[in-house]
């Protein structure tokens, strides 16, 4: 996004912390279920608001609000701002909040933008959004050997007269997405009701921190240890960050918006197929998150295997044969097995992976043959969900193995679009961790109820062919 035309003037850089002896000092504990998330990147997360306002305006009446509520609700949700203490083996990494931590946050004014541009669903340069993404603090070493690493940072951008847009960036071994929406909506809240954090004292809105109430089935923590311990003995490339620079392709960003006309007939069409082509006896859901993976899963392989760049080693005679995979996440609290509230903080995810043959997602059955595979994860989970947790990150060895893979990131249960902080709902959401490809992420639609938001990150031919595919798709039904 570098060019004359734009001008960023940093206007405030400081650190929020819970009042002042409003929290002790703390321990928390790492489960099996977060300690996998160690090697990950950043969760990145950008919500742009309407914001007709001056600078003055924003800097005089709305930042004081803003950074105010932070505060307050950063006195529930205190492990943002603490650190993550990673001690060599055969130690165990653990949460630790002092009086007084605290999170960054940047204030910047961008001139000469268009915020309708930024927001828009059509194909933009995938590095537009990149100024807006917070940094979190370099992570460092103590002389004993402890990797002591940051856990949020919060960056807010104004666009005079026009928006504004709250960048976060927080590390996933703290929070699953659940987690961390819970904590913006729970900000927002504050936020919008000039910083009221009482109904925070509610059992049902507060953050429930107990571990012991996930316990260690067959003995889970040890397996989870042992990656950790092997992702610590790096530390020096781990502290380092990611050098892997992302391909200087021409890779763009777009939203795809599914309405519920569309996902209706979709849902009537594929439970239909479903039925016809079944040899079981059991009977499956075809919900609308099953049918949204279903097609964007099948449109997007088909962008990617008719992008000239794809590779390939040694004969290809095998090649309808090769195992396309994809990943997604459950969320575990009040499920069998997870005797969890909703509100618990930290990560409860499982795994559900699915693999089919090319040759089958390729053909033209090919949403049918996705379909039928969600939905049986998507039912076995239900009752299965601590089955996959328990296979840790072993169970994803395969799947990355083979090259072949798409990821879900976001879910529409997060509510994205109700985080009010007294400016309106949000204009866009984006979720910039998808930038490397290889992921979507989804979420509920802006405008109505029942709709869906895809978004995702490919080349320009990539993208060229994916919103053919999905057009023709679509024409279908």
């Amino acid at each position: 996004m570098a060019g004359p035309s734009y001008l960023v003037n940093i206007l405030d850089s400081s650190h929020v912390s819970a009042p002042k002896g409003s929290v002790p000092s703390t321990t928390l504990a790492l489960t099996y279920l977060d300690l996998p998330w160690f090697p990950s990147a950043p969760m990145q997360s950008l919500f742009f608001y309407e914001f007709p306002h001056p600078i003055s305006h924003f800097m005089q009446t709305t930042l004081p609000t803003l950074t105010q509520s932070l505060s307050l609700t950063l006195q529930h949700f205190f492990p943002l701002a603490a650190k993550l203490i990673c001690p060599p083996p055969p130690l165990k990494p653990f949460i630790l909040y002092s009086d007084g931590d605290s999170v960054p946050l940047i204030v910047a004014e961008f001139t000469g933008a268009d915020v309708d541009h930024l927001t828009a669903n059509y194909p933009r340069d995938f590095k537009l959004l990149h100024p807006f993404v917070p940094e979190l603090p370099p992570s460092t070493m103590s002389s004993d050997g402890i990797l002591v690493m940051p856990i949020m940072a919060v960056k807010v951008t104004v666009f005079p007269n026009t928006g504004v847009c709250i960048g976060m960036a927080h590390n996933h071994v703290a929070a699953d997405g659940s987690a961390f929406m819970h904590f913006m909506r729970s900000w927002s809240s504050v936020c919008k009701s000039k910083g009221d954090s009482t109904f925070l004292e509610e059992e049902s809105r507060r953050p429930f921190y107990n571990r012991d109430a996930l316990g260690d089935p067959d003995g889970c923590n040890e397996e989870a240890l042992k990656c950790y311990w092997h992702w610590i003995s790096s530390w020096r490339e781990n502290l380092a960050g990611p050098t892997k620079e992302i391909s200087s392709v021409d890779k763009v960003r777009a939203t795809f918006v599914l309405t519920r006309a569309q996902i209706t007939k979709l849902k009537q069409w594929l439970t239909t197929q479903c039925k016809n082509s079944s040899n079981d006896s059991e009977e499956v859901k075809i919900s609308t998150l099953v049918v949204t993976c279903s097609i964007m899963w099948i449109c997007m392989i088909k962008s990617q295997e008719n992008n000239i760049q794809v590779s390939t080693n040694g004969d290809d005679d095998d090649d309808d044969d090769t195992f396309y995979y994809l990943l997604f996440a459950v969320d575990c609290r009040n499920r069998i097995g997870f005797s969890l509230p909703v509100t618990y903080f930290g990560n409860c995810l499982a795994l559900g992976i699915i693999r089919a043959k090319k040759c089958e997602l390729m053909g033209a059955k090919g949403i049918v043959t996705a379909g039928k595979a969600i939905a049986k994860k998507v039912k076995e989970m239900e009752s299965g969900a601590l089955k996959e947790a328990e296979k840790g990150p072993s169970n994803l060895q395969e799947m990355f193995r083979s090259g072949h893979h798409v990821g879900i990131s976001g879910s529409p249960k997060f509510r994205v679009y109700d985080m009010d902080f007294g400016w309106g709902r949000p204009l866009k959401i984006e979720f910039i961790h998808i930038d490397d490809g290889g992921s979507l992420s989804l979420i509920e639609s802006k405008n109505e109820s029942g709709g869906m938001e895809v978004s995702l990150v490919l080349s320009k031919n990539q993208m060229d062919a994916f919103t053919s595919n999905l057009g023709e798709s679509l024409k279908a039904f």
